[in-house]
């Protein structure tokens, strides 16, 4: 009795895998950029279209700046001391987008963006 149970229990639980696998729960999308204008652009675009499918939408979230300070000397040989600072802003945003119908998801990967944007997917 107790062995049929077991290959029951392992029956079903390939099956669960399964159907998860094939309907994600959530799209998270990363957004980043140089520019923050550019960047909330872009966030309104990706919302507009999440919405206009009826999606349910979280975000978006803004999530801490990345700063990049570079120091470079401003003489190449006596004035050593004089130095010019650098830095590079990389703004990001993150959206999740919850039960997204493979429409969204299509509408989604056909929009066109403006450059200097780069985003990551993952489908959890």
């Amino acid at each position: 009795m107790a062995t049929a149970e077991k290959t029951e229990k392992k029956a079903s639980a390939p099956r669960r895998k399964k159907a998860e696998a094939q309907a994600p729960s959530r799209l998270r999308i990363k957004v980043r950029a140089y520019e923050h204008k550019v960047l909330d652009a872009s966030i309104r675009q990706i919302l507009d279209t999440a919405l206009r499918y009826d999606a349910k939408v979280a975000g978006p979230i803004p999530l801490p700046t990345e700063i990049k300070k570079y120091t470079v000397n401003r003489s190449t040989f006596v004035y050593k001391n004089a130095r010019e600072q650098f830095e590079m802003r990389v703004h990001k945003r993150l959206i999740d987008i919850l039960d997204p119908s493979p429409k969204v998801i299509e509408a989604l990967t056909n929009l066109s963006l403006p450059s200097g944007v780069t985003i990551d997917v993952k489908m959890l």
